[in-house]
């Protein structure tokens, strides 16, 4: 008897990937609310593990069970997306962080939002997700929360610091060069377009 997950539960929505993503979602206003109004900076660390757990767990289920869907391909990078500008936002706001990092970030983003919008004009509806861009996003998930276990005292705190602005300069850095990486391999999409 086939599996029922190759009968077409990937195609569907409701898959348990989607709900662990789901939840995901739902961490990210309690996480920014923690940073910046009690200041309950552990229990903002935990729920950012149990977020990174999740994602991680959400990719090995969609693998194993064959649970994938284009809303699953959707949420997961939403989310992770919107726990660093969570995280960007609330270290600003608790003057953890300067301007400049969060404007270096955003002004990416906003970037790549516009050439995603350039595309749609020649029917092409998203660029292949690059390797060095999936690395810059984790740095970036790595860094944040270790310079907001900076702010802690003692060596772990101290080392937290050193180690979340090493993540953090690297990642920026491989952050705009996976955008340039993008926009290569967009003119280069748009090559192919023109051509046939």
């Amino acid at each position: 008897m086939a599996n029922p997950t190759q009968l077409g539960v990937a195609n569907s929505n409701w898959t348990i990937p989607n709900a662990l993503s789901g939840l995901r979602l739902l961490g990210v206003p309690l996480f920014f609310w923690l940073i910046v109004g009690p200041q309950s900076d552990g229990l903002a660390l935990i729920i950012l593990i149990v977020s990174s757990f999740t994602d991680w767990l959400d990719g090995y289920l969609a693998r194993r069970l064959n649970q994938f869907s284009r809303l699953g391909e959707l949420l997961d990078p939403l989310a992770d997306r919107l726990y660093v500008v969570a995280a960007l936002a609330a270290l600003y706001i608790r003057d953890l962080l300067p301007i400049w990092v969060v404007v270096a970030l955003l002004l990416r983003d906003a970037l790549m939002s516009l050439l995603l919008i350039y595309l749609k004009r020649f029917g092409i509806t998203g660029v292949p997700v690059h390797f060095v861009g999936k690395a810059a996003t984790m740095n970036l998930l790595y860094a944040l929360p270790l310079i907001l276990l900076g702010t802690f005292s003692g060596l772990i705190g101290e080392l937290a610091y050193v180690f979340g602005w090493a993540f953090l300069i690297w990642g920026i850095t491989m952050y705009w060069y996976a955008g340039l990486l993008y926009f290569r391999q967009v003119l280069a999409m748009k090559r192919e377009v023109h051509a046939s």
